[in-house]
């Protein structure tokens, strides 16, 4: 169905594909595989139109295809599903699959076709959706079936699926993998990019896996595993859950009781929220994103105003207090909008490291600022965190996300914090850096600090939690035991189903 041969393309500094082959047979799932920044996302982009080739061929049922743009793909029948849905909030789902197609009713779209059309679809493949439906009124599991929905109206025969698992309940992703198994069945050609391993070889018929531009290994699934493909990506053993060594669990170090925090839209993102986090534990925050889980972060870091309850850090009430005050009482916090709200991009990675302590005593000398001490200070971090920077002098813009996460989390964890709360730890990084960023928090765990953490990878959920709470529309919805909570259960809660 479809073969690159040789692609190449560079970027000022940067060989993004050096002369890439990649075939997808009709009627097989082709996984891609591979770190952030390993040339995927380039790939698909050259294949759907949006990047130009400097070097290669695309060959499509054994024809030569020259592919300028989108529509062109579209042209010879290529979707992609984005991982941020490309749909306009205030249409319906109609309307939005309609937008840029013909209408045999000339200025006049109609409507009523394409909900009949979209009605047939919809059955077919097991994507129950109301064609009338507005879609900022949707789920997202509701609006990716609406993405899918397009690129089938569009009669794509080969469809390319960026990271189309996460921002959904494992039960979705259960019947994700339903619906492109039943289109694998009609001969289609499906591209599947992820770097959630258990989904690779859940869904897959071949993987491919890119390093640094290059493909490193082309394996069947079968005898494929977690492990190999691991030390495919990343050229070395990768342990992918740290060891967890038994902790004394100790006090409640966060208490949270009856929280209400508003949200951006002014709606109420967090509803009456009880939840306590003990000394030496691991508290995993699960559930799907937007349901609370940034606002109430940000309450307790003193970054957003609570309307009701109360928060104490070590017995301390800290409710509305500036965030200041909430460090000074023994919080850490590792926000999930790195370069937003955790460091400064145009900052030297020195300058972020002591954001926060720059009126330490430490750090001054006569009222100013000791270069000295700060350069002492940074490099022992910067050591001690494997933070790979030129030098301490570099911006942070310049580091990769990874490398940017181990210099906040340097910075915040250097002052043996009484609670942290890391927000989104590894989102967005290598599995190298994730494995490194696991392995510190397992180590904070053992110095006796309280942590909340709150991820939307369920496999980083289970792998470091002690206790996993699960969030659903601003409530903990249940709190269940590390060791006997499962998958099933925890996805069920996700979608809103209360423990009995």
């Amino acid at each position: 169905m479809l073969e690159m041969r040789g692609i190449t393309k560079r970027f000022p500094g940067v060989l993004a594909n050096h002369r890439v082959d990649f075939t997808v047979n009709a009627g097989e799932v082709h996984t891609l595989l591979g770190e952030n920044g390993a040339g995927k996302s380039t790939l698909m982009k050259i294949l759907y139109g949006l990047y130009q080739a400097d070097e290669g061929e695309i060959f499509l049922s054994g024809e030569r295809v020259e592919i300028h743009s989108p529509t062109d793909a579209i042209a010879h029948n290529i979707g992609m599903i984005h991982q941020h849905f490309m749909l306009v909030e205030t249409l319906t789902v109609a309307e939005n699959v309609a937008l840029g197609l013909p209408s045999n009713r000339g200025l006049r779209t109609d409507l009523d076709a394409v909900s009949e059309r979209i009605e047939e679809l919809a059955g077919r493949y097991g994507l129950a959706i109301d064609p009338g439906a507005v879609v900022w009124q949707l789920a997202v599991g509701q609006r990716q079936r609406v993405e899918i929905i397009k690129a089938l109206y569009r009669d794509a025969q080969l469809l390319i699926l960026d990271e189309p698992t996460a921002v959904l309940t494992p039960q979705e992703v259960d019947q994700l993998f339903v619906t492109l198994r039943q289109m694998t069945d009609d001969g289609r050609g499906l591209i599947f990019i992820s770097h959630k391993l258990h989904e690779v070889l859940a869904l897959s018929d071949r993987i491919t896996v890119l390093r640094q531009g290059t493909i490193t290994g082309q394996v069947p699934v079968e005898g494929a595993t977690r492990e190999s493909l691991a030390l495919m990506m990343v050229g070395r053993q990768v342990k992918l859950a740290p060891d967890k060594p038994p902790v004394e669990i100790g006090e409640v170090a966060l208490e949270i009781r009856g929280l209400s925090v508003m949200g951006d839209r002014g709606d109420k993102a967090v509803r009456g929220l009880n939840l306590e986090v003990h000394a030496g534990e691991i508290l995993g925050i699960a559930g799907v994103s937007g349901n609370g889980q940034r606002e109430m972060a940000q309450a307790i870091a003193g970054l957003r105003q609570a309307t009701a309850g109360s928060i104490r850090i070590g017995g301390v009430e800290t409710t509305n207090h500036t965030p200041a005050d909430v460090r000074k009482n023994g919080l850490a916090y590792v926000t999930e909008g790195r370069l937003r709200d955790g460091a400064i991009a145009d900052f030297s990675v020195s300058e972020n490291i002591l954001l926060i302590d720059h009126t330490d005593k430490r750090y001054l000398k006569r009222g100013l600022l000791d270069f000295k001490a700060i350069k002492e200070h940074s490099l022992r971090l910067v050591d001690e965190y494997a933070v790979k920077t030129p030098t301490i002098d570099t911006p942070a813009k310049n580091l990769s996300g990874g490398n940017i996460q181990k210099m906040i989390l340097a910075r915040e964890m250097s002052g043996t914090p009484t609670v942290l709360v890391a927000s989104q730890p590894t989102r967005g990084v290598d599995i190298g850096a994730a494995e490194y960023i696991h392995k510190r928090l397992v180590q904070q765990r053992a110095e006796n600090t309280a942590i909340m953490m709150i991820s939307e990878d369920l496999d980083e959920v289970f792998a470091l939690s002690d206790r996993i709470a699960v969030i659903y529309e601003g409530q903990i919805i249940g709190i269940v035991d590390r060791q006997t909570a499962t998958r099933e259960q925890i996805g069920l809660m996700m979608a809103g189903v209360r423990p009995e």
